[in-house]
């Protein structure tokens, strides 16, 4: 990339990150989720709105049509910030996560995740087999794919937008989010496996069986080793006397070791937001060594490239493709539903009262950028039309959207997210997000 090229970058950068803030701040303002107003700057700079109102002034900020190279060029550096972004963002969360899965919380995760998740899964699964399916059909015409791809949409939860949001509520350390946190987590190792059947399908009319059975059983063994095994093994590497990086540049470490967990994943195809956020985790084994090093790079994550990563979410997104209101409502209103009702009765049969439940069901609610990744996926691989695409990816914002809401009114009631934990204030009307509890 030449100087030149890097200078309009540049320009992009900062517009970007400038509009990030700003309507984040504007959310704030207003007793909205920050991230959502994070997501609409890209969405306002993207080629919904900027690219399609005011073409020029867009090509002027983000010059992506000065040749395949200099595209590609701008395609790989923006692709870059967006999943260094994601990195830090889950790393940050899961320095934050507690105990996840610990023993007083098993049973509760278990019920959340069985009900949560399995009984939406199960309902769209037969609902979509009574109604015609070329209105959500891509290219490829696959039924089996396609039932599997509107299943997932009405399971899925995010981890990235629900875990910026309770950072942005400052309860990220709380039984809450680690309840919330644990159930998205094995959500998506049991979706995304899921999404890789349907995509195989899609492509080939065939499952791969040995080669998905191979893929879902590494994935299960890395987060086993991530949560059981490494932390310790990493906490003793930390306080080792021949460790001089920990020692004299401790920042320097934390990185180091983020991402040394990425490599790990990415040469078994893991995913990296896996990755991150077992590695924030076994970070924790040692936060007492590490806790100014981490606050400084989790400080440094979420005024930069964690906002980046939120925006290009939206600039990514081109809404104009085509766009349905009527399925849009229908979908939305019935994948809630299905998810909050069954969310809840897991709440309920796991031992939580009514207003806990609620709370949780609310969390579990938000599908977020794994729903956005989802129906891009599903539409590269032809599985779902524009139509389709553009309701998952409204869908998605829609209901992180509710869950942010939701989550910052109780606690500006002065109620607790769950019976027994004190109330938390978050960050609604309080201007910046303050540091995380580290």
């Amino acid at each position: 990339m030449s100087n030149a090229d890097f200078g309009s970058f540049t320009i992009f950068l900062f517009v970007l990150l400038a509009a990030a803030r700003i309507f984040g701040y504007l959310f704030i303002r207003i007793r909205q989720p920050k991230v959502v107003g994070e997501i609409l700057a890209g969405v306002l700079l993207g080629p919904s709105l900027l690219g399609r109102f005011a073409p020029s002034v867009s090509a002027a900020i983000l010059p992506l049509h000065q040749g395949p190279a200099a595209s590609a060029q701008y395609a790989a550096v923006l692709s870059f910030l967006y999943n260094f972004g994601l990195l830090l963002l889950m790393f940050a969360s899961g320095a934050e996560t507690k105990g996840l899965f610990n023993r007083e919380d098993r049973r509760q995760v278990a019920w959340l995740g069985a009900l949560g998740t399995g009984i939406p899964f199960v309902a769209a699964l037969v609902a979509v087999s009574f109604i015609p399916l070329g209105i959500l059909a891509g290219t490829s015409h696959a039924r089996i794919p396609l039932m599997l791809v509107v299943s997932i949409a009405v399971a899925v939860t995010s981890i990235p937008v629900i875990s910026k949001i309770l950072y942005d509520l400052k309860i990220l350390h709380t039984r809450f989010a680690r309840l919330v946190l644990g159930v998205a987590v094995i959500e998506d190792i049991i979706l995304w496996a899921v999404l890789a059947i349907a995509t195989a399908l899609a492509q080939s009319g065939s499952v791969p069986n040995r080669k998905i059975a191979m893929h879902v059983g590494l994935t299960v063994i890395y987060f086993g080793m991530g949560l059981l095994v490494a932390p310790k093994l990493l906490s003793r590497l930390t306080r080792s006397r021949w460790n001089v990086l920990a020692s004299a540049s401790p920042i320097a470490y934390v990185v180091v070791v983020l991402l040394a967990y990425s490599a790990v994943a990415a040469l078994f195809d893991i995913s990296l937001v896996f990755a991150a956020f077992l590695a924030g985790y076994a970070i924790v084994a040692d936060k007492d060594f590490l806790a100014s090093a981490v606050g400084t790079v989790s400080d440094f994550s979420f005024a930069v490239f964690i906002p980046i990563y939120f925006a290009v979410v939206g600039y990514k997104l081109d809404l104009s493709r085509s766009f349905s209101l009527t399925m849009l409502a229908i979908f939305l209103v019935l994948s809630s539903v299905v998810k909050l009702a069954s969310a809840g009765l897991g709440a309920k049969l796991a031992g939580f009262g009514v207003a806990d439940s609620a709370n949780l069901a609310m969390a579990l609610n938000a599908r977020g950028g794994p729903g956005i990744v989802l129906a891009s996926v599903a539409f590269d691989a032809g599985i779902i039309n524009a139509v389709f695409y553009t309701t998952l990816v409204l869908v998605a914002i829609l209901t992180s959207q509710a869950a942010g809401a939701w989550l910052a009114y109780i606690l500006r009631l002065g109620r607790p997210l769950l019976s027994g934990e004190s109330p938390q204030l978050g960050s609604q009307g309080q201007g910046e997000v303050l540091a995380p509890i580290v």
